[in-house]
């Protein structure tokens, strides 16, 4: 599949990321189009639980179904479970790699975003052979939150990535939404308390964190409820 390169400028350059700002010029395999405008990031730990698993992939079927491009950044775990989850629900996804597109970390998820180019995008800001590494891994966080509408922590650590993305959505005045399975630690406890952060629990439906998005910004937090498949 071919390789672009494509600025803010251009057209089909992600709305989200034009906005927010310090656009960075972007290498792409895949096609990114006015439908991903309605995206939601599904974030969260390279070592979840079983019920974080659980969670990324029934929130990323439910997206897809709703028609939602699911966003994430091609990890272990977390992003993997949910990148997966959506194709296989034939929805559209967009992966954000902190690598070049030609070295793709980890090495185990190629043919994964093999998949996710050929039903959306997968993005680097990074020259197509740079290596992965720490500091690139950080600095795609933000471009994750900025190219999705909202963004959804399921599972994170005090040391994970997904604080990242979860502060950087915040500081855009994207919607964030914590699940239950993080809002116990610190950090996630600190963001609960302001304006704009849902708590997501189970038994319900994604439908209702799909009113909200609509809706606008909370003032005050707003629990959300999101099913879980047994089994899974």
């Amino acid at each position: 599949m071919r390789l672009f390169q494509i600025g803010p400028l251009d057209p089909g350059y992600p709305a989200g990321l034009r906005l927010a700002g310090g656009a960075p010029l972007l290498w792409w395999r895949g096609t990114v189009g006015p439908e991903d405008e309605r995206s939601v990031a599904v974030v969260g730990t390279r070592s979840p639980s079983p019920e974080g698993l659980a969670r990324a992939r029934s929130l990323a079927r439910e997206l897809a179904g709703a028609g939602v491009t699911v966003v994430s950044g091609l990890a272990r775990g977390v992003d993997t479970a949910a990148h997966q989850a959506c194709l296989d629900a034939e929805g559209r996804s967009v992966a954000v790699l902190g690598c070049g597109i030609d070295r793709v970390y980890p090495p185990e998820n190629a043919g994964l975003a093999d998949r996710i180019a050929a039903h959306g995008a997968v993005l680097s800001e990074l020259a197509p052979d740079a290596p992965v590494s720490p500091a690139a891994l950080r600095r795609r966080n933000p471009v994750i939150a900025a190219i999705a509408s909202a963004t959804v922590v399921i599972e994170a650590g005090p040391t994970s990535g997904a604080r990242i993305t979860a502060r950087s959505a915040l500081a855009l005045g994207r919607h964030l939404f914590l699940s239950d399975l993080v809002a116990a630690e610190p950090w996630a406890g600190d963001l609960l308390a302001r304006p704009g952060v849902r708590r997501l629990v189970s038994d319900a439906g994604v439908e209702l964190l799909l009113a909200q998005l609509a809706g606008g910004p909370p003032t005050a937090p707003v629990q959300l409820a999101l099913p879980v498949r047994a089994g899974e």
